[in-house]
């Protein structure tokens, strides 16, 4: 196959690796993740990966591939452009289940007449007139559309129909419903929608960054994007379903790991900037989740790696609890010792603060604004939110001079919500500095924020920490402690659907008295929780915890070679694979129909009709392959076929059949 060139474009850092199929990795780089403009992160590490290799050139690089978190991070944040969701024949009642009405926030939801039945039939026509009045009251406020209608899955019609009003009346992205999922449960199809949608400006400006690096290194050769259950899709199909690369990264995670270790049962946990994957392998193949993955809470219809996703990682918020507890995310923020090093202003502004004598509310905190907001789109903005924006475009500011006491920072949260502008604060990387793990960056302003942490009260006459290096040692020591409840929960919750560290009560006190060290348990009686297989960590910020983390954990440790990349190695280590799902239904005696392939078919023989079902299967799921980069296309065929049998005769009842096509191959070098 030649060499391809594996990508990860993380919340942090955005890793390359060229790959050899023979060989394994011939040559690694990283390069810091730049959010304003992706090209510069992508470029940089990329070209450093080729200026290693320096008997490589651009013409050998027959397949790049990327995997990304962003996907992931854009949902655990909560961060993405509004978008309206129309829900065609469904009652009010819908969002309240799912956390639909959560997603949703305050972005317009249409509720229009319409819909069909479970058997496909039309239960009443689409008000046309309701949704185009609709349309013109939200003109201008929203990015995109999702669409969900009642029984979509098993006829589409109405969702397809609305679709063509929408695209000519607004031009703006559409996302159908059915075109994602064949279950049944509305609710959720329409929650994965509507993050389908939302995701669809986030991946296009990823893979035209991608594009964009290829055409100026001169990489003229396919583009791939690594799936949430580990294979790969082309760029063009990504782009159509962005959702199913929610858990890219951690995917790509796995399959990287399990590519490098060659263990067949172990526990793979992937600590980012932003999230910390947790993902399970048995028999050497990642644990999927049929009943969809789930992010941030939200269960959607993608089937994706079984994977705990938390938002704890190098970059995470520390901050203190409504009980003054430290606590590390779920936000992430840039390192305080990161910016340093771009802007000259952050230690002077941070030796002032320190030396004031007494801590104010922002102290240690800084605004940067993420990327440029189109023209047709300021009008969302409040004003004040206009004028905190305004000010941050002459470039990173202090939270104490961005807002004073004259402005309120609810504006400021919606605009980090938003995805416009980031906080700098001190991390889990930045005590990372000050203990030695690490050292990147600027250690100096490290020090100082973690003196300003230190000299901060939680309660009266108490202070965070006794000075710098303890406020680091307490945040190293709360990292270990999270990641390792994170572990058990995320194992307890795939093992026996019990999740106890994410609640409250008895048995989190248990888990994290477990976790502590030795020294500084308050119940020394309590047994330590162990791991049955070996813990595998990678990331970059795995060396600094996972060491710990295992052996407070009494197990093995695995650090691959290529653990700091390990995600882009998995970039390119897997396969396409393409499911196409049918169902056979019976609205009565006689007839028999087919949903799934387009329009809905209906046969007089049952036998015939599966046999064409089957046929139908094969075919849409080998184009879905073949769109999606394959080659060497091989189909993988499965049945479920529910019949009941009846006291009064010998042959059963057909109720329903599903039948599954999975098409399984390379990408396609041409």
């Amino acid at each position: 196959m030649g060499i391809l060139l594996g990508i990860d474009t993380g919340g942090t850092f955005t890793d390359a690796v060229l790959f050899d199929e023979e060989k394994g990795v011939l040559h690694a780089a990283k390069s810091l993740t730049t959010k304003h403009d992706l090209s510069i992160g992508l470029n940089g590490a990329a070209q450093a990966v080729l200026n290693e290799a320096v008997d490589i050139k651009p013409e050998d690089v027959k397949l790049v591939s990327i995997s990304t978190t962003l996907a992931t991070n854009a949902i655990v944040e909560d961060h993405g452009n509004p978008v309206a969701l129309l829900l065609i024949g469904q009652p009010p009642a819908t969002l309240e289940r799912a956390g639909l009405k959560t997603v949703m926030g305050s972005d317009p939801v249409i509720f229009i007449e319409g819909g069909h039945t479970a058997s496909g039939d039309e239960k009443c026509p689409l008000d046309v007139a309701a949704l185009e009045e609709a349309l013109d009251k939200i003109k201008g406020k929203v990015s995109a559309f999702a669409i969900a209608g009642y029984f979509a899955t098993r006829n589409p019609a109405h969702e397809i129909q609305a679709r063509e009003i929408i695209r000519e009346q607004t031009g703006l992205p559409i996302t159908c419903a059915h075109e994602l999922s064949s279950n049944l449960d509305a609710p959720r199809r329409a929650l994965t929608a509507v993050l389908n949608a939302r995701l669809i400006p986030l991946l296009q400006h990823l893979i035209e960054a991608v594009q964009d690096f290829q055409q100026d290194i001169g990489l003229e050769c396919p583009l791939m994007v690594v799936k949430g259950d580990g294979s790969l899709i082309s760029a063009d199909t990504a782009l159509s379903r962005p959702v199913e690369t929610i858990l890219s990264g951690p995917a790509a995670s796995v399959v990287g790991a399990q590519h490098q270790v060659g263990q067949k049962d172990m526990v793979v946990s992937d600590m980012g900037g932003t999230t910390t994957d947790i993902a399970l392998l048995k028999d050497g193949l990642p644990v999927l989740n049929k009943n969809g993955a789930v992010v941030a809470g939200h269960r959607t219809m993608v089937e994706a790696v079984e994977v705990h996703t938390v938002g704890l990682g190098g970059d995470s918020e520390i901050r203190l609890d409504d009980e003054k507890n430290l606590v590390a995310g779920p936000r992430r923020v840039v390192p305080i010792s990161l910016l340093a090093c771009d802007y000259d202003f952050v230690v002077p502004t941070l030796k002032e603060q320190l030396e004031r004598g007494w801590r104010k509310t922002y102290d240690g905190k800084f605004a940067i604004k993420l990327r440029d907001l189109p023209e047709d789109q300021r009008e969302s903005l409040s004003r004040t939110e206009e004028f905190i924006y305004d000010k941050l475009s002459e470039g990173p500011m202090s939270l104490e001079k961005l807002l004073g006491r004259q402005v309120p920072d609810p504006p400021l949260r919606r605009l980090v919500d938003r995805g416009l502008v980031i906080i700098s604060a001190f991390t889990p990387s930045d005590a990372s500095h000050l203990k030695g793990l690490h050292d990147s960056w600027n250690k100096e302003a490290a020090e100082l924020a973690a003196a300003i942490w230190a000299d901060t009260e939680k309660r009266p006459d108490q202070m965070v920490a006794e000075d710098a290096l303890d406020f680091a040692e307490k945040v190293w020591d709360l990292t270990v402690i999270q990641t390792g409840e994170a572990l058990i929960d995320s194992i307890l919750d795939s093992r026996i659907g019990l999740t106890v560290a994410a609640g409250q009560g008895l048995a989190k006190q248990l888990i994290r008295e477990s976790m502590k060290a030795e020294k500084d348990r308050l119940l020394p009686m309590i047994p330590s929780m162990a791991l049955a297989e070996p813990l595998v960590g990678i990331g970059a910020p795995a060396r600094s915890y996972y060491g710990e983390v295992a052996k407070r954990l009494s197990t093995e440790y695995i650090e691959p070679e290529f653990a700091h990349v390990s995600n882009a190695v998995g970039a390119v280590a897997g396969g396409v694979a393409q499911r196409a799902e049918l169902t056979v239904t019976a609205p009565d005696d006689m007839r028999f129909r087919i949903h799934g392939a387009g329009e809905q078919e209906d046969s007089f023989d049952l036998e015939e009709t599966l046999e064409k079902t089957k046929q139908l299967a094969r075919m849409i799921a080998h184009e879905r392959a073949v769109n999606a980069g394959a080659g060497d296309i091989e189909i993988r065929m499965e049945e479920e076929i529910r019949q009941a049998n009846t006291g009064g005769s010998d042959k059963p009842i057909f109720i329903e059949a599903k039948i599954t096509a999975t098409a399984i191959g390379r990408p396609n070098l041409g």
